[in-house]
């Protein structure tokens, strides 16, 4: 069997693991690909180098929606976010979105910001990493008025009507460590109801670490963890679930 993280951090220059060392131990758990994701300029670019040094690596450049007062009036930056959409082993756009939870950005600098990103997304022919988080009426405001753009909802934790939403406009959804430990029945009763062939595997390492693993440095690795968590949850031979969401990742982002 074989999984694909397609969200993962471990390119920031602040992961405290060895990523060589990690990696390692994703392939010996069947995690052979991995998606390193922008969430600023600076790691955006590295993202890009450590991907072109590393065949089973590829990476998306993203500024998040946390980011947003930063870029927004930064027209230097932007050019230069843009000039990085055509760089070889670049496959989405992301993260970006909208984030209501902690409004480090007013939500007008949010939307420029991911109305921005979208408009790069579809120059360049390429997918999107959303991170929506409380926002959702906005985001599809937002959403609708562009041509269908193809993507993903990274780290999904809402319930049955967003998923419906989410569906319903072809775009894939991201499920990590969250799925794990939440205390929330809708939200297992919403993974449960995802169609397979809209599944994704994710960590977003160093981050929401599943359990059993809980208080240590989330890896690639632990997709695994999570997908067998969800072939239990959804009566799915984990065969059968690393095979789709492996297609699916192939679908939406050619890794």
């Amino acid at each position: 069997m074989q999984f694909v993280d397609t969200h993962c951090h471990i390119h920031f220059p602040d992961y405290e693991l060895d990523p060589e060392e990690v990696m390692q131990a994703a392939a010996v758990d069947g995690v052979t690909r991995l998606l390193c994701v922008g969430c600023t300029l600076s790691d955006s670019k590295l993202a890009i180098e450590f991907a072109k040094r590393h065949d089973n690596i590829w990476a998306t450049i993203g500024l998040h929606p946390h980011e947003s007062s930063v870029y927004v009036h930064d027209d230097l930056a932007l050019q230069q976010f843009r000039e990085l959409a055509g760089k070889p082993k670049v496959v989405a756009i992301g993260e970006t979105g909208l984030d209501y939870h902690y409004m480090h950005s007013s939500k007008a600098d949010q939307e420029k910001l991911l109305r921005f990103q979208l408009d790069v997304a579809a120059e360049h022919k390429l997918p999107l990493i959303f991170h929506i988080r409380e926002a959702f009426e906005d985001f599809w405001r937002i959403f609708d008025q562009y041509d269908c753009p193809r993507g993903v909802v990274h780290s999904f934790s809402s319930h049955r009507h967003d998923l419906d939403e989410i569906i319903s406009r072809g775009l894939y959804v991201g499920l990590n460590g969250i799925i794990t430990f939440t205390n929330s029945q809708e939200q297992l009763e919403a993974a449960k109801g995802i169609p397979l062939e809209r599944l994704l595997l994710e960590t977003d390492a160093p981050f929401l670490t599943p359990v059993p693993f809980r208080g240590t440095i989330c890896q690639p690795k632990h997709v695994r963890v999570t997908a067998e968590f969800l072939s239990h949850l959804r009566g799915e031979p984990l065969k059968q679930l690393a095979a789709a969401t492996t297609r699916n990742a192939q679908a939406l982002l050619g890794i």
